[in-house]
Order: C-alpha cells, then sequence, then structure tokens
C-alpha cells in the first residue's frame, strides 16, 4: 500500500493551494480593477473632449450653416481621429444626427440617453449603439443666450478599452508567475523543516504516536521525569506526580523550584547517573532510575524513573522479623536440647537432686522473662518480637534487659493509630541496630528497652552499650544511606531509622538520639546510645 503523505506534505500541498487561490482570485480582482479604472478613464477622456467640442466656434458656426451636416462631418471625423476616439456625433435637440463615422446613418436618429444633456447638463453612460457597447458622453451645446441648440456625443467602444487592459495581463500574469514562484519556495521550505521536526511523519501516526505515548505514560507503574538540559520539568506523568506530590503545573518549571526534598531535587537538577538508588521521600521508599537522553551524540536532557518500594520494603521487614523468629526458635530449640542431655545425663549419673535443681533454674530464668514481656505487653505482635529479640540477643552474647516500667495496651485501644506492622519495624530496627552496637562495644554487652502507653501515647526507649553515636550526627542518622556498618548488599545500608523517621512522622510523633550516656543513668553498664519515640494519640496529634 503506498504510504500516506506525511504532515510536512500534507501542509505544502495545502499551502501551495492557498497560495494559488489567493493569487488567482487577486488575478481576477485586479483585471476587473483595471477594467474599472480603464473605463473611468475614458469616461473621464471623452467627456472631456465633448466639452471642450462644444465650446468650439466652428462647432458654433457650422451649426448655424444652411446644411450643419456637411459642416460637421469632416470636422468630427477629424477631430475623432486625432483623439482615437471611436465615434463623435453632432446632433440636433430632436436626435438627428449630423455626423456619424457611418455616413449613411446621417439624419438618422441618435440612439442613447440624451435627456440630462437637454435639460443642461451631461449624460455619461456604457451603451450598445449601432457600433457596438460603448463608454460615451453626450454634452449639450449653447448659443449666446444659453438655450441648448444641439448635442454632442463622443465614445470609445468597450472593445478598445478591453485592449488596454489586456495588454496589461502579460504584466499582471508575469507578477502572478513571480508571486507564486517565490510563495512555493518558502512554503517547500517550511514544509521540509517542518518534516525534519517531525521526523516525516504522518498526521494520523502522529496522532496514533501521541495515543500510544499517553497509554503507556499513564499505564505505566513507574514514575517517569524528564528534566531538559536547563533544568526545566518537560514530563511528569500521573504515577510521578502522585508519588512526588507534584501539582500540574509544574511542568516547564525549573526543578529547583518544585516543592521536592532532598537529595531528589539535586539529583533532578544535575542530571546525575543513578542506578537504583533507594531514597525515604517523605512516607514512601522510592527507587531512582536515572540516565542521560541522547540522541545523534546530542544530550537531550535527563530521564528519571521512580519505583515505590515502600510496600516491599514493609514486606522486607516482615520477612526479617519472621526469619528473627525462626532463628530465636532454633536457637531455643538448640539450647533446650543441650540442657535435655545435659539433665539426662545427670540423671545416668546418679545425680537426680542436681538435674532437678539444674532444670528448675533454666525453667525458672526463661519463664521470667516470657512472664515479664507477656504480662506487660498486651499487643501479640510486639510481645513476640521481644520474645525473639531476646533470644537473637543471647545467642550473640547480648543481653536484652526489658525494664520494669515496660507496660504497653494493644495497639486498638492506644489510640495512636499505629498497625502492628508498623510498631514491629518501629521497634524491630531499633534493637537489631542496638544489638549490632552492642556486639561491636566490648563486654558487658546489653540492651535497654523501655515501652509503655499512657494517656499521651506510646513511649519507647532503646539504649546500648556500645560506641555511642559519631558527634554532629544527630539528624543525619535518620537520612537514607547514614550507617555506622558497611555492606555488600546492592543498596547500602541506612534505611532502617529513615524508615522508623518516616513511621514516627507519619503520626505525627517524635524520635530523640542521644550520642552517650546523657539519657541513661550512670549505673550498670556504660551506655552508648538511646533512641527515644513518642507517637501521640490521633486526638492531640
Amino acid at each position: 500500500m503506498r504510504r500516506p503523505l506525511s504532515l510536512a506534505q500534507q501542509l505544502f500541498a495545502l499551502q501551495l493551494a492557498v497560495v494559488v487561490l489567493l493569487i488567482a482570485g487577486a488575478g481576477v480582482l485586479a483585471y476587473f480593477d483595471a477594467r474599472r479604472i480603464s473605463e473611468a478613464a475614458a469616461e473621464r477622456r471623452v467627456l472631456t473632449l465633448a466639452s471642450a467640442l462644444a465650446e468650439l466656434p466652428d462647432v458654433h458656426n457650422a451649426l448655424q450653416a444652411a446644411d450643419p451636416a456637411a459642416e460637421l462631418q469632416p470636422l468630427a471625423q477629424s477631430v475623432a481621429n486625432a483623439t482615437a476616439s471611436d465615434f463623435i456625433v453632432f446632433m440636433a435637440t430632436d436626435r438627428t444626427r449630423y455626423s456619424h463615422p457611418n455616413a449613411s446613418l446621417i439624419g438618422q436618429p441618435y440612439i442613447g440617453t440624451i435627456d440630462g444633456a437637454l435639460e443642461g447638463g451631461v449624460v455619461t453612460e456604457t451603451y450598445e449603439g449601432t457600433l457596438g457597447p460603448s463608454v460615451r458622453a453626450v454634452v449639450p451645446i449653447r448659443d449666446a443666450d444659453d438655450n441648448v441648440t444641439a448635442l454632442v456625443s463622443i465614445g470609445v467602444l468597450q472593445y478598445h478599452v478591453g485592449r488596454e487592459v489586456r495588454e496589461r495581463l502579460t504584466l499582471l500574469a508575469v507578477a502572478a508567475a513571480g508571486a507564486l514562484l517565490i510563495s512555493a519556495g518558502g512554503t517547500l521550505l517550511i514544509s521540509r523543516r517542518l518534516s525534519r521536526q517531525t521526523l516525516g511523519l504522518g498526521p494520523a501516526e502522529i496522532t496514533r504516536m501521541y495515543e500510544q505515548h499517553d497509554a503507556v505514560l499513564r499505564a505505566v507503574r513507574e514514575g517517569l521525569l524528564i528534566v531538559d538540559t536547563q533544568g526545566c520539568l518537560v514530563l511528569a506523568n500521573d504515577e510521578a506526580r502522585r508519588l512526588l506530590e507534584l501539582p500540574a503545573a509544574a511542568v516547564d518549571q525549573n526543578v529547583r523550584g518544585l516543592n521536592v526534598e532532598e537529595p531528589l531535587r539535586s539529583w533532578l537538577a544535575t542530571g546525575e547517573t543513578l542506578v537504583d538508588r533507594l531514597v525515604v521521600y517523605r512516607d514512601r521508599v522510592l527507587v531512582v532510575n536515572s540516565e542521560p537522553a541522547v540522541k545523534d551524540a546530542r544530550v537531550l536532557g535527563t530521564v528519571t524513573t521512580l519505583r515505590d518500594h515502600t510496600e516491599l520494603e514493609t514486606l522486607t521487614g516482615e520477612l526479617d522479623s519472621a526469619r528473627g523468629f525462626a532463628e530465636a526458635l532454633r536457637a531455643q530449640a538448640h539450647e533446650a536440647a543441650n540442657r535435655l542431655h545435659t539433665v539426662v545425663t545427670m540423671i545416668e549419673l546418679g545425680q537426680p537432686d542436681k538435674a532437678v535443681e539444674f532444670a528448675t533454674v533454666e525453667l525458672q530464668a526463661a519463664q521470667q522473662l516470657t512472664d515479664r514481656v507477656v504480662g506487660a505487653v498486651e499487643e501479640p505482635a510486639l510481645a513476640a518480637l521481644l520474645l525473639s529479640k531476646a533470644a537473637q540477643a543471647h545467642e550473640k552474647g547480648v543481653e536484652l534487659v526489658i525494664t520494669e516500667e515496660t507496660e504497653v495496651t494493644a495497639l486498638s485501644d492506644i489510640g495512636t493509630g499505629m498497625s502492628p506492622r508498623e510498631i514491629v519495624t518501629v521497634v524491630g530496627n531499633l534493637v537489631d541496630n542496638a544489638i549490632d552496637a552492642a556486639v561491636a562495644a566490648p563486654p558487658p554487652r546489653q540492651v535497654v528497652l523501655a515501652a509503655y502507653t499512657d494517656h499521651t501515647g506510646f513511649w519507647l526507649s532503646v539504649t546500648d552499650t556500645g560506641s555511642g553515636l559519631p558527634p554532629g550526627d544527630s539528624e543525619n542518622i535518620f537520612v537514607r544511606g547514614w550507617s555506622t556498618k558497611t555492606t555488600d548488599a546492592p543498596h547500602g545500608r541506612g534505611l532502617g531509622l529513615a524508615l522508623v523517621k518516616q513511621i514516627v512522622t507519619r503520626h505525627h510523633g517524635t524520635i530523640d538520639a542521644y550520642p552517650g550516656d546523657s539519657a541513661v543513668s550512670s549505673d550498670g553498664p556504660s551506655p552508648g546510645a538511646t533512641f527515644q519515640i513518642h507517637i501521640p494519640l490521633r486526638s492531640e496529634a
């Protein structure tokens, strides 16, 4: 099938057709205007000549002669030849001709309008007489008493008037052809430029491409941002505006002036190349990829994609918690097996009293922690988390101390709006960080946790015996990527505290970090870092 004309070709054809119509219309108007001007000029000429003849003494003398026709016919012929007039007719007031180019019509009545001339005025008209259509003027001839005694009519045939116009048609045609060539050349240049800009596509192809482009941008689950080389936002699809909470008017604005938080704003402004960079943005976890858009070795801007990993990171945290539960069960099973073997061996050695004492002491220690947690923490998810973290800490040689003031009611009764998933994320990340910090420090290794609820909301305090926080980092620790540990994970570390900060901020809470022993009593092991969290009730928030 023959490919349809491109947009540039169609535009060229339409513009050329419009130009041809305009030039043709202008030519027709110019022709009729020139004809009108020629007829007006002929009318003025014959009127002037007729008025001059009416005042000529020879004409007055000839009218007084016995045979006016014999005197006026030669005069009329000579003047007509001299002035290129087609006819000069002298007549009596009763229309009787005294002269005519056709001598056989002398004495015949004049054909045309003379009423105005008989009344002393002049008559100009286009009239078809014996010689054909002509432009003529009729002027009265007056005697010494100002009485109209005769009339004179002078005319030019329309054929001769049209001949003058036709002589001008050649110049008019040349001008029209020149205008057409210039217009066609300009239109061709414009169409070629448009063809380069539209890549030679036709209107249907451009429409289809736009519809597909719009459909893809709306259907894609990733946020898409395009920033030009000047730092202006060229495109932001619906998902990008939702993730970044951008207004529709953000397009065509400089990204540095948009309400976009750091470090994402700097990444967009500088066009930095990013590969799967994780960032906590307000209440979301986003994976950012950014690459320059290059065509024909020319950089057109930067294309940035955003993927919402909030749910994925939350599920990952839950998976880590579940893995921790499994590891705690494995550790407890391993220890229970060792204790059971010890008791059995003591009985085989004939020391049943020692075996009973050993089993009772171990059971009391484990049961004491379980009773304290279950009795003080009514929220099942938090109670299970604390028991599993205690087992993990014990396996790593760290003592998890749950203070006597710990007392947490069920989340449904607290009124803070926190879900079990969120409280597991907050407490789990803080306890994990504290255990890691205590493990990295010299003995004794200890993590102290206090959690309670009151009429103001939920309170949490986690203290470790690690090396503490670096000076001046109390604000940076909640930024994604900050960490005192190293890892080979593809996304790096430093996400846990950022997620904690995100959840606390979402519920209008506060989180404070203390680098040393300013928030903990000096009794017992030397404290490292302390984190304190307060989640207010919904009514207070």
